[in-house]
């Protein structure tokens, strides 16, 4: 039996936990749709892995790409931070040059450095081998991992809602042009300017891939996603509206009508809020460099905001943490609806305990 979402034009499994009732009433979904539960709902970018011990001795026998693609390796990561630490939700744990490597792009996760390509992608013929070599439909056929660790996951979680998550086009092209992590994107951004068709052509194939990538998340059962745009900052404001925008757009493009919560993230992007806002996810993150009462007000209150702890304060001792998260839940308050993250990622080196009572402070939390 299939139902449809309220509003939606495609459907999803009548077994889906939004469309059974497992997640639809929870804290996080109900705050992602404008509105406000009796506790503010937690959960932290990077938190599966990194600064777990018990993620930190699965590593120590698993290369990175390996254990994402173990669907029983992967759905034990993912559920670690959520057993540990009460958090109201899960995020797929994966890495956003997966759907490149299922696609057959030649691409390693080198320790200390980042993703490295083989080969970089940076003319015509370039990007015209990548469409024809690495499509979508290759994808797609390559997914069986991803949708059995998503099943797996949403199977354990019960009623805590599992994140989907996928890169966003900017952030893997400029991988993909310079070859491997870059301060600068120089090259990217070059070619963004010296041949707009070639790079329209790698950003929507890049898209492509995401989309495809999020659709597979979801299928399997998750109930909301992340696009993660980890360089969108290096990009002035015109620059992302006319030539980063209509791929992210693309890339959420086989999710947006399931009635399935999307957040729209990218790091140091204050100046490009309401050109992310553009993009038309449900939510937006703030990363810690905007107020949040700032970035509901230039966002004219109509988007349930995401963030936007400091990281660096998870190292500032208690006192200081405690009147950090007050500042920032105090101010959340303005939005339609607010989810308690970090904004950034978990550094590896946090302490876990400090997460926990940061969930706990945010549930125990009264305006």
């Amino acid at each position: 039996m299939w139902v449809l979402v309220s509003g939606a034009m495609n459907a999803l499994p009548a077994t889906h936990p939004l469309i059974s009732g497992r997640t639809s009433g929870s804290p996080l979904i109900r705050a992602l749709r404008g509105d406000r539960p009796d506790r503010v709902p937690v959960w932290f970018m990077r938190q599966a892995g990194r600064s777990l011990p018990e993620y930190r001795a699965l590593r120590a026998e698993h290369r990175m790409l390996d254990a994402c693609l173990d669907p029983q390796l992967a759905s034990e990561i993912t559920l670690q931070p959520v057993r540990r630490h009460g958090v109201d939700a899960a995020v797929f744990f994966s890495d956003i040059v997966v759907p490149l490597l299922l696609a057959g792009v030649d691409v390693d996760l080198v320790a200390g450095t980042g993703p490295v390509f083989t080969q970089p992608v940076r003319t015509a013929a370039d990007v015209a081998r990548c469409r024809a070599e690495h499509s979508p439909e290759r994808l797609r056929a390559a997914l069986g991992p991803i949708r059995e660790a998503v099943a797996l996951t949403v199977a354990e979680l019960g009623e805590v809602p599992l994140i989907g998550f996928a890169g966003a086009p900017f952030t893997l092209a400029a991988y993909l042009v310079e070859g491997r992590p870059s301060r600068e994107h120089l090259k990217a951004r070059a070619l963004m300017h010296s041949d707009p068709g070639v790079w329209a052509a790698l950003l929507d194939w890049a898209a492509d891939l995401s989309a495809v990538f999020l659709e597979a998340q979801v299928e399997a059962g998750a109930s909301a996603v992340q696009l993660f745009d980890s360089w969108a900052g290096s990009l002035s404001v015109a620059d992302y509206r006319a030539a980063v925008a209509p791929a992210s757009r693309r890339a959420l493009s086989l999710v947006r009508d399931t009635g399935v919560p999307i957040i729209h993230f990218a790091v140091g992007s204050g100046h490009l809020l309401e050109a992310l806002a553009e993009v038309e996810p449900h939510a937006l993150g703030v990363d810690w460099r905007i107020p949040l009462d700032e970035a509901s007000a230039r966002l004219g209150d109509a988007f349930p905001l995401q963030g936007n702890l400091d990281p660096a304060l998870l190292f500032a001792g208690q006192s200081a943490l405690e009147e950090h998260l007050a500042d920032v839940l105090t101010r959340g308050e303005r939005a339609p609806g607010h989810v308690l993250n970090l904004g950034h990622g978990v550094p590896p080196e946090t302490d876990p305990e400090v997460l926990t009572r940061i969930v706990e402070f945010a549930h125990a939390w009264r305006s």
